[in-house]
């Protein structure tokens, strides 16, 4: 019983550390554009000829 008086306030601060870690990912932007990243890697954005040599 008296594991459960340390666990729980753990616990809730775990929670409120993520909810607060999720908030700011959303206010800062990290899930605006969540295609752009995933089809970046299959093109070559590279303009150049320079490795054509």
């Amino acid at each position: 019983m008296q594991s459960l008086f340390l666990l729980i306030p753990i616990a809730l601060l775990f929670s409120l550390a993520a909810i607060a870690l999720f908030s700011w990912a959303v206010r800062s932007g990290q899930y605006d554009d969540l295609e752009k990243e995933a089809t970046s890697i299959l093109f070559d954005d590279d303009d150049s000829d320079d490795n054509l040599v």
